[in-house]
């Protein structure tokens, strides 16, 4: 069972996540917005509003949605750490 540790908004609706091995892994979640829960989250300014909730050690959304760390393990792909600070710390330059 995976849980997320750190959560990074990247572009779009990708986020950088950074599991219980230390590994990053981006997820791209475009396709996967459907359904009651979820669809709010096509909104591009609700969706950048994920956080990591570290009582379930998943992402959550202001809007109540979560998914599950396992699910989001296993269609995300790895990413370098070099690449995730990067992205970072562009998001810090240009205003958070």
């Amino acid at each position: 069972m995976h849980y997320i540790t750190s959560v990074e908004y990247d572009t779009e609706y990708r986020l950088n996540l950074r599991f219980e091995d230390d590994s990053w892994r981006l997820v791209d979640l475009k396709e996967h917005l459907d359904g009651e829960v979820f669809e709010p989250l096509q909104d591009v300014v609700e969706f950048r509003t994920a956080t990591l909730n570290s009582d379930i050690d998943t992402v959550v959304w202001r809007t109540g949605a979560d998914m599950s760390p396992d699910f989001l393990y296993d269609i995300s792909v790895p990413v370098e750490v070099d690449k995730v600070l990067m992205v970072a710390e562009e998001q810090e330059s240009y205003g958070g």
